[in-house]
Formats: structure tokens, sequence, C-alpha cells
């Protein structure tokens, strides 16, 4: 079986806490690889460049991070908002503060807030924890005119696809209109991000369903980052004129926006680098002829990158001016630093200490909440698993 590897050094976030691989594992939750191809489907790709980029020296990590404008950033765990959730993924923030969480496996949507949880709601989702999947109710996001509308848009897996749905929340939930459906489903490679944009859009993030062709196939809703209206349609502006915004990804399950406007996207490799990835209208990301960086080869290049059993990024949060970043192979959180003279800088934190980290969302008093993924079926659970975590900065 042929790897895809990076052309370049790969960028490493200081002496991480290495995990041994998955069995025959890539370096996100998947533990059963595709084939690889060295060349392209005919007509679906550029062929992989032949150039080798230079080598870049590793990232310094030994400095304390700060911001652009040289604030020191600090973070510890303050406390811990609740308990017992099984495997929280989406979180979306309420106007009073609180905020909706779903439990991927179960379907139950609850109500959070400091040191109180309450089911308001379940999904009807397929759950392949069993087979150790990544499928059931995943990203969730909330209208832009949220306050007028009540509008809660969730992205879920059913026993025949991955499928966007919206419905009306007022402490109860309306029922699910499904507004676009046929994403394919697999075990693994599901995507799940959903996040509305600064210009009213909605983008979703989607994987390659463990079929690397769909990730070229501008066709295929697939291995792409999806630009999509309030009600399910292609953007107006979107580059190939049809839902695709972006595309060659393997899975991406975070994506975010800046204070810039910028849209940032963590993304699961397979065994040569996981990545952070600026996102940009219609580029192409490589995925399944470049992993990691290629340099002047042609396809986008990451900010940041990690060897696959250091990270495995699943959420993503914008803070301080930094990328966050649960990783759960690497049992952290990654910070990226976006802008200024340390731009690209990794830094690794809490490795080891809570197990898998899945989300990180930036709630409204500006900490983030930090999902522990411990009863995924890949690990062990400990007592009180699992738990989302406060963070201060």
């Amino acid at each position: 079986m042929g790897a895809r590897t990076s052309r370049r050094g790969l960028l490493r976030g200081g002496a991480g806490a290495s995990l041994l691989a998955l069995a025959a594992c890539s370096g996100d939750d998947s533990a059963t690889p595709g084939r690889r191809s060295s060349a392209p489907p005919t007509g679906s790709a550029t062929p992989p460049p032949t150039t080798t980029a230079p080598s870049t020296p590793a990232t310094p990590t030994t400095a304390a991070p700060s911001t652009s404008t040289g604030t020191a950033v600090r973070p510890r765990i303050a406390d811990t908002v609740v308990d017992g959730i099984p495997v929280p993924w989406g979180i979306a923030f309420l106007p009073d503060g609180s905020a909706l969480v779903g439990a991927r496996d179960t379907g139950a949507l609850y109500v959070v807030s400091q040191g109180r949880k309450k089911v308001v709601g379940h999904l009807d989702v397929r759950s392949r924890v069993d087979e150790g999947g990544e499928t059931g109710l995943l990203g969730l996001a909330l209208h832009p005119d949220f306050a007028t509308n009540g509008l809660l848009y969730a992205y879920l897996s059913t026993d025949d696809d991955n499928r966007i749905v919206r419905m009306t929340y007022d402490g109860g939930l309306g029922r699910p209109e499904p507004i676009l459906t046929g994403i394919a489903t697999s075990t693994h490679h599901n995507g799940g991000g959903l996040v509305f944009g600064p210009d009213g859009m909605l983008y979703a993030s989607t994987g390659d369903a463990e079929n690397t062709a769909s990730a070229p196939d501008k066709r295929s809703l697939n291995g792409k980052v999806l630009r999509l209206t309030d009600a399910g349609k292609p953007g107006r502006g979107n580059p190939f004129g049809n839902e695709v915004w972006t595309y060659g990804h393997r899975n991406v399950e975070g994506i975010r926006f800046d204070e810039r406007g910028r849209l940032w996207a963590s993304e699961f490799g397979d065994k040569g680098a996981d990545e952070l990835n600026l996102l940009r209208r219609g580029k192409d990301y490589g995925w399944p002829y470049v992993e990691g960086a290629d340099g002047p080869g042609g396809y986008a290049d990451p900010l940041a990158q990690w060897p696959v059993d250091e990270c495995s990024p699943s959420g993503i949060a914008i803070a301080a001016g930094r990328a966050w970043l649960g990783a759960l192979q690497g049992e952290c959180v990654w910070s990226v630093v976006l802008d200024g003279p340390d731009r690209g800088r990794t830094r690794q934190h809490f490795a080891g200490d809570h197990g898998r980290l899945r989300s990180v969302a930036l709630a409204p008093d500006g900490s983030l909440w930090v999902t522990t993924s411990n009863r995924d079926g890949r690990t062990t659970p400990r007592p009180g698993d699992d738990r989302i975590l406060r963070v201060t900065l």
C-alpha cells in the first residue's frame, strides 16, 4: 500500500505526547485507511507534482506563546462545566450564554450551563461506535438570526447518508427538515463541521467517506468544504456552480472563522501529516496526492502540520490570535499563532491530562469549552467521562 507523503519536512509542534498508532491506522479516528493510488483518476485532478520542496525546519515551541501584539497567553483549565455526556461533539452557544451540546452516538441534544445539563430532545442518527466508527450527531450551528427565527442546524448521519437538517429550538426541538442530503457516509471520514460565515452563508465540512477518488472530484459533495444558503442551496459566487467551496480534503471535522473573516479548518492526515489550513475559494488541498505541504507543487499548503501520532485534530476555535485544536490521538490541545512574526508557531497544552480531546468552542465569556472523547470506543473511559472543560486564556 503506497502511503501519501509530505514533500516538506514536518512542522513538529514540540515534544508531543506521541501515542502508539492504532493498528494499520491513520492519525485520525479511522482505523482502516483506504487504498492509495500514486496517480489521480483520469480527468479528476492535476497529477501530483514531481519537484521536491526545500526542507522546512521544525517549529520551535520553547518560548511562551504570544499574540501578534505581544500579549502573553497562558491557558489553564479553570473547572469542569459538566460531566457525564457521552462523546459531546457539536456545541452552539445560545444568546443567554448557555449552549446546546450534541452527544454523537445517542443523538441526544443537551442544554448546558455551568454545573447543569438537561436533555431537550433527540435526533435520529446512525452511530457506528460499536465498529470504532465516527458517525452520529456531529456539528451544530445557530442561524445568524436565531434570536428572531429560532433556527438550529445539525450535521448528522443516517443509515443512508450524511445530511444537514434544520429545526426550531425554543426550549424544545421542532421537527428536523433536511436541507442537504446525499453526502456519502462510511464508518470513517464523515466530516461534520458547521459554521455560518460573515457573509450569512452556511459552511459545512465533509469527509471522503473512505473513497479517495471523491475528494478531487468537484462534482462530489465528499472531501469538501461546502458553501450553502440557509436553505441548503449552492451559495451565489461558488467557484464551480454547485455547493463546493474547497476540495481535496480527506476529513475535516472543524471549521471556524476568525475576526478577519478568514476560514480555518483542521484536517486529519493519513500517515504523513495532520493539518491546519486556511481555506480559500476554489482551492485544492491535495488529498489524496499530497499530505502536508508540497511547496511550489501547486496544492494549497497548510499553515501548520503535525505527525499524525501527535495530533488528530477535530474541533477548532479561534481566540487570542490563535487557532486552538482538540487533538484526539495527541490527547492535548494544540495552539497555532495565525499572524505576525510567530505565524505558524505551534504549542501543546494539557498533554495526557484528560484523555482524548475533541471539540473546542469559544464561549461568550472568552473562555474555551473543550470536550473529552473517552467514550468514543477508542480508549478506556475514566470515571465521569465525558467532560466539558472550561479553559481560560
